[in-house]
């Protein structure tokens, strides 16, 4: 990586883009690609970090689940309306808001002086993480105008994001045989010099796009209403007055969500969207794949270390087959979506979860690492074929929002819910295995309303 002042190996011969692209697009495209790999890398580092983690703040499961899921919840609940923002503030603009802001998180993390502190301040991260994603693309939008420059922008785009999430277990091992908080100080600066490179980009154009305040408020407060109850009723109960009024508040302010979409004038989730078969579903798959890969890989981070004694470099090498499998997944899915359309690649990477999942609850405790590790591989795809056929071209980002963030509020879920089944230590592996049949029985069910859709015609 060459230093902002030299962006020799971001020309147009380097990264196969043509090079009549608006000025400063070169180094925009490099900062673009450095923010979104720093993103993923984050939604994967800290897994395998928890358990130090829990050491160092003496916290249970209970703490170890909000480290997780502060972040998620933070992305889930603003992504619906940051492309809203991006729009009103400018791509460029938001990026380097969105950046700068994940980036004072993650020093703040990385100096957290207690739980409380560092629960915040993930929050605070994932904020500013789900600021980053559309404008990014947007950005990309605006300083390729050319759409096959566009095209191969984009695609590396989705490779940034597929390494970061490879790189992200290893890392996390790396560092935290340092220290777990180098796994937030590492985001500093790297995204130092993404904002350096943002520089040389010109400023991107405001446009006068409405907010829907209510319906984010209601968002925010739904969902932390509801992971604030499903994590603390797996340590209280569900009867206790706290759980119980986190639940009474996810009632109110869903209700007052659902609302505030079918009578805004500008709703950040339109309602007859919804009504599309196939959207729905698209948004029912990504809930339940996202229950099942972020459940999984919080499970097991802990179950390689907690039971099976693995340090937590050796934990982070355990996921990089999974990972980088994962990485080859979307082109390969692409290119079959392209062949057999999209309902074919989404069934079979369904069905190839539910086998994975339902293949480690047979693995008794005692059984080798590696069979583990082979076992962990799930199947990402192609969901935003299915999704794309079917809205209209001027709702895609819209109901790329949705989709998003039903992905991350499911992993925000199965954080909560399945962290609750582990919490005995001496019933680790009965709970690991119950929590793995519930994600194995939720992507089922969406197997099986896929396979009731009629394909679409392919194009």
């Amino acid at each position: 990586m060459s230093t902002p002042a030299s962006p020799a190996p971001f020309q147009a011969t380097a990264v196969g883009l043509p090079p009549h692209s608006r000025s400063g697009g070169r180094p925009a495209l490099a900062a673009v690609l450095l923010g979104f790999f720093t993103i993923m890398v984050d939604a994967m580092i800290v897994n395998v970090a928890l358990p130090s983690i829990g050491r160092g703040f003496d916290s249970g499961m209970t703490g170890l689940q909000w480290v997780v899921d502060g972040y998620t919840l933070g992305f889930a609940a603003f992504l619906l309306s940051a492309g809203a923002i991006s729009d009103r503030v400018g791509a460029r603009q938001a990026f380097a808001g969105g950046l700068g802001l994940f980036v004072v998180a993650s020093a703040v993390c990385g100096m957290a002086p207690d739980l409380g502190v560092l629960v915040a301040a993930r929050l605070v991260q994932g904020v500013g993480a789900a600021m980053v994603v559309p404008s990014s693309l947007a950005l990309l939008r605006e300083v390729f105008p050319d759409p096959a420059a566009r095209a191969r922008a984009i695609a590396l785009w989705g490779v940034s994001g597929s390494v970061g999430s490879a790189a992200g277990p290893v890392a996390g091992g790396l560092l935290t045989v340092i220290d777990w908080r180098m796994i937030f100080f590492v985001n500093l600066p790297v995204g130092a010099v993404a904002l350096a490179l943002l520089k040389r980009a010109q400023p991107s154009p405001r446009r006068s796009v409405p907010f829907d305040r209510t319906g984010q408020v209601a968002a925010v407060a739904a969902l932390g209403g509801l992971t604030y109850a499903a994590i603390e009723a797996g340590a209280d109960g569900f009867g206790t007055a706290r759980v119980l009024v986190a639940l009474a508040v996810a009632v109110v302010a869903g209700v007052g969500y659902v609302i505030a979409q079918a009578r805004g004038r500008h709703p950040m989730t339109p309602l007859p969207l919804l009504r599309s078969r196939t959207m729905s579903l698209s948004v029912a798959i990504g809930f339940a794949l996202n229950i099942g890969f972020y459940g999984m890989i919080f499970l097991l981070g802990l179950y390689l270390q907690q039971v099976h004694g693995l340090s937590a470099l050796a934990t982070g090498v355990a996921f990089l087959p999974m990972t980088v499998l994962t990485s080859f997944i979307s082109p390969v899915a692409a290119r079959l979506s392209t062949r057999f359309g999209a309902r074919t690649p989404v069934i079979s990477g369904q069905l190839l979860m539910v086998a994975g999942l339902l293949a480690m609850v047979a693995v008794p405790a005692g059984a080798p690492v590696w069979l583990s590790v082979v076992l962990m591989m799930p199947v990402v795809t192609a969901l935003v074929a299915l999704l794309l056929d079917s809205v209209p071209a001027e709702r895609a980002g819209v109901a790329g929002g949705v989709l998003n963030a039903a992905r991350q509020l499911g992993g925000a879920l199965a954080v909560a819910a399945f962290g609750a089944l582990v919490a005995d230590r001496a019933g680790f592996v009965d709970g690991l295995h119950t929590s793995l049949l519930i994600a194995a029985e939720t992507v089922g069910v969406t197997v099986l309303a896929t396979l009731s859709l009629r394909p679409a015609p392919r194009t």
